[in-house]
């Protein structure tokens, strides 16, 4: 690919909020460079992709609902002559599920196993048909059912006002009917240690589950009062209704990811809290004012659950315009996705909500991941702004931070809108008419980097970016259910080449 310097620098100061009205494009194969400190990071471009059915049935008969997160075991990622090789994790959220309806399947808990191989390809555009997604292969190898404290499984189901207490922890679990009993995990995040634990991050009760190797529960790591939900005073792990403190419904830990030298646990919440979200009341429909999110740091190196971050911070997200008409922005661009890099820097995907599996035509506007440091940013661990509900914003109608309160600093460098690259392996941003296989997903929701064992260029990368289908087949089947839909949105990987300086080969 040719290389065009687009060299931004980040100074390590509070970003005023981007608004992003109309579809954020960027075309054409060049490299993008931006300047962080002096040193550089570059994005060399889209360099292959992977499609799986989406009537794909997994090791326990349902259904494999796709990626809201995944992770490349990299003890067993290799390069044998022109392609890689690999073993590739993934995690699926609670199954097929309609909030609306109140419809919910008691769903196990699991995790998925792939044998991948990717060659990469960086030459003419292939055609537009589904055949030409095919430089990551994707080939199911089982998988790992997640059990609790008493070695049950976990259910999918809402847990309404139900809870459960499991070596004293506050769970959340249904009363009666589907799942009840049964501790209820939205699972949205994922992270393996060096000894092949893994953490879970949850959207019900915005915990961080612990479990070991074999996928049995080992601990859970419990939020701060900011961000246990709460409503009419007393916990709340709903997700049909937002309560009236901490995590909003269906926005808990989306993002999760160990520093590269594995004593960090970065934790991210998907948008605002509820106390720091801007109210529009005259406008139910604008979610604009959610882009305040928090991110605390846990140290881990002497236990995996510790009782308290030693660091929390603020950033501020993209909002953006969901028709893309130019008119003021009514959503947040919602974190999707973390990965740490080292100690102090994150890459976050931050997203819109429109694509394949909206069932709709609306615009693709924002899909990017974004160059994020903590540097210069407030450290809130210990204040009021964690240990109580108290705003972080100046104002309950305006996403304004508090003026002695600096949010981390970001500047983008993948932006996934590039059609050029897009029609490289026959995929495009049309949404019109809607449901068209070769049209980007909606939900990107995960990602994860795997060394590319290039001498020449040491701090390159492969960045694995997956979709979350929402179990969205012709073909679908829950719980020896019918669930089927009228079109697939099949599991999608899409992968970058990224030059990340400083970053440590690792083995996680």
């Amino acid at each position: 690919m040719k290389s065009l310097l687009l060299a931004l620098l980040v100074s390590g100061q509070a970003f005023a909020t981007t608004s992003v009205t109309t579809p954020h494009l960027e075309h054409g194969d060049e490299s993008r460079t931006v300047t962080v400190r002096g040193q550089q990071f570059v994005n060399e471009g889209l360099v292959g992709t992977g499609r799986l059915s989406a009537q794909t049935v997994d090791f326990l008969g349902d259904t494999l609902g796709s990626f809201s997160s995944l992770a490349i075991d990299k003890k067993r990622w290799r390069k044998v002559g022109d392609h890689y090789e690999g073993t590739l994790w993934t995690l699926p959220d609670r199954g097929r599920n309609d909030p609306a309806a109140n419809l919910f399947y008691d769903y196990a808990a699991r995790l998925h196993r792939f044998h991948i191989r990717f060659k990469p390809y960086v030459g003419k555009a292939l055609a537009a048909d589904v055949h030409s997604q095919a430089q990551v292969s994707i080939v199911p190898d089982g998988g790992i059912e997640l059990r609790d404290f008493h070695g049950r499984p976990f259910t999918g189901a809402d847990p309404g006002t139900g809870t459960i207490t499991e070596h004293g922890v506050l769970l959340p679990s249904p009363h009666q009917g589907i799942g009840a009993g049964k501790i209820s995990i939205d699972a949205e995040s994922l992270q393996f240690t060096r000894d092949g634990s893994f953490y879970v991050g949850d959207e019900y009760a915005a915990n961080v589950y612990f479990f070991d190797p074999r996928g049995h529960l080992r601990g859970v790591l419990v939020p701060p009062p900011a961000v246990t939900p709460r409503t009419h005073g007393k916990i709340d792990f709903n997700s049909l209704a937002a309560p009236d403190s901490g995590r909003r419904n269906n926005q808990g830990v989306e993002g999760m990811s160990l520093s590269p030298d594995g004593t960090r646990l970065f934790v991210a919440l998907q948008s605002a809290l509820i106390q720091d979200s801007a109210r529009h009341p005259e406008d139910k429909d604008d979610a604009s004012g959610r882009v305040v999110t928090r991110v605390m740091v846990y140290d881990v190196t002497r236990q995996p659950v510790p009782a308290r971050p030693i660091a929390h911070y603020v950033i501020e997200l993209p909002a953006y315009r969901d028709q893309g008409d130019g008119k003021p922005a009514n959503k947040t661009a919602a974190e999707s996705e973390i990965r740490a890099l080292n100690d102090h820097q994150l890459l976050i995907l931050a997203r819109d909500g429109n694509g394949l599996g909206t069932d709709n035509d609306k615009p693709i506007v924002y899909k990017s991941m974004l160059l994020v440091d903590t540097d210069g940013a407030t450290n809130l661990a210990g204040t009021t702004y964690e240990n109580t509900t108290a705003s972080v914003l100046e104002s309950p109608g305006k996403s304004i931070l508090k003026h002695d309160i600096h949010p981390m600093s970001w500047v983008e460098l993948v932006n996934m809108l590039n059609p050029d690259q897009l029609a490289r392996f026959g995929m495009n941003l049309t949404t019109q008419p809607r449901n068209q296989p070769l049209t980007i997903s909606e939900k990107w929701e995960a990602m994860d980097f795997a060394p590319a064992f290039d001498a020449a260029n040491p701090d390159d990368f492969f960045l694995f970016v997956g979709n979350d289908n929402d179990f969205i087949a012709r073909h679908c089947v829950m719980e020896k259910q019918s669930c089927d839909s009228n079109f697939d949105n099949d599991n999608m990987l899409l992968v970058y080449r990224l030059t990340l300086p400083g970053m440590t080969q690792t083995t996680h």
